[in-house]
């Protein structure tokens, strides 16, 4: 591209390295400025105080480039100047890769970028995203369509149990602004239909049925209905006793949490029962809630539901129906569960997570994660644990309450 006033120009590539100090950019700006260059390209990281810059620009033929060299020197640090291809860099979306394991090596990464060189991909950009309470990192990938990169890395991820979230970039992966979670296994660690049971005294009953559906032999709503039924006659003290005995999953408070500060609306659907996700939606805020009602007459359970079942099908249809009522396209949400009536909801949304899923859900999610922590899936989304910590911080939560996995 000729220079704008006449003079023919070239482009060279400078690299910058060494330890970082305050000022250093500011001043190879201004040197660039005083030699007339027009930027093309730059690209700055910093880890563990140590500087790599590297720059594409164009300056009048014939320029003293030993200025460059002189700076570093003053500076304590390389510089390398060599002529570029005047071609504009393209910075075309891609694909974006987290990867994320109580502890990420060099093997495994090394593993994934052998999985993205094998399907014809470059990895553009690596950045941490945590290395508390699971280590995570972000790979943009350049050059492979994502179909063609996700059956290597589902391998890595299987062969070396990691987990490897495929997405692709753009501005939808930042303006997802809805998330729904399963209740169930997902955003708490028991199951309700199992507490209750065990207040009934039919614990073994519920279990044979529970196994029939997992089977295929009953579907969602007729195992339900048949479960609920084992319930007639509890009296409703014992639903105060389960909503004391369920246990939230780690991480729950500070993934809805993070979520509100982000300006995300949070829904819960479950197959279990409004008087759980009732008492959860005040507990951490949550904007809405779908779930099965049971039916109470004279103190006591009937063994009857109120109304429809929130069945698989229906799940996919909150969603929407939220989606809708919040003014928030379908691809702006994420949709996380662990089971199989969940699968309808991870296909509808925009990104759909399988938490802790069994083997049918993480096969067909979008994502799959599987450390003990719900608050993980902010690496999904792109969210450094610092900017948590931080925010935690300065919403003034105590050292040990940002760190507890809460």
């Amino acid at each position: 591209m000729p220079d704008p006033t006449g003079e023919p120009d070239q482009t060279i590539l400078i690299r910058v390295s060494g330890p970082d100090r305050p000022g250093v950019t500011a001043q190879l700006m201004a040197l660039l400025a005083r030699i007339g260059a027009v930027l093309d390209d730059v690209e700055q990281v910093v880890i563990r105080r140590h500087l790599t810059l590297g720059l594409v620009a164009r300056v009048p033929l014939g320029t003293d480039l030993s200025r460059l060299h002189d700076l570093g020197e003053a500076n304590g640090l390389s510089v390398e100047v060599e002529a570029a291809a005047s071609t504009p860099t393209e910075r075309a979306l891609g694909t974006v890769v987290t990867v994320l394991a109580p502890i990420v090596g060099p093997d495994d990464l090394g593993a994934i970028a052998g999985a993205v060189a094998a399907a014809g991909g470059n990895i553009d950009r690596i950045i941490r995203l945590s290395k508390y309470p699971v280590t995570s990192y972000e790979l943009t990938v350049l050059g492979t369509p994502i179909d063609t990169l996700r059956p290597g890395l589902l391998g890595v991820a299987r062969d070396r149990s990691i987990d490897v979230a495929i997405q692709p970039d753009g501005l939808g992966r930042r303006s997802q602004r809805l998330v729904v979670l399963d209740v169930d296994s997902t955003l708490i660690q028991n199951e309700v239909i199992d507490l209750l049971a065990d207040e009934a005294g039919c614990g073994d009953a519920v279990s044979v049925i529970t196994a029939q559906a997992m089977a295929g032999e009953l579907d969602f709503e007729a195992a339900l209905r048949a479960r609920v039924m084992l319930l007639a006659g509890l009296d409703v003290a014992a639903l105060d006793r389960v909503r004391e005995r369920v246990e939230l999953t780690p991480g729950a408070r500070t993934f809805v949490r993070t979520l509100h500060r982000m300006g995300f609306r949070v829904a819960i659907v479950s197959g279990g029962f409004t008087f759980v996700t009732d008492d959860l939606a005040e507990r951490l805020g949550v904007d809405h809630t779908a779930a099965n009602e049971l039916e109470i007459v004279d103190g006591r359970l009937t063994g009857k539901v109120v109304g429809g079942v929130v069945d698989r099908q229906r799940k996919a249809v909150v969603l929407r129906e939220v989606a809708a009522l919040e003014g928030i396209s379908v691809d702006q949400t994420v949709a996380i569960g662990d089971g199989a009536n969940d699968l309808d909801m991870l296909a509808a949304a925009g990104l759909g997570v399988a938490f802790n899923a069994k083997p049918i859900v993480r096969d067909q999610a979008d994502a799959a994660v599987n450390v003990p922590y719900l608050d993980a899936i902010l690496f999904v989304l792109g969210v450094r644990r610092s900017e948590v910590e931080d925010a935690d911080a300065r919403d003034g939560l105590s050292p040990d309450e940002i760190r507890a996995p809460i």
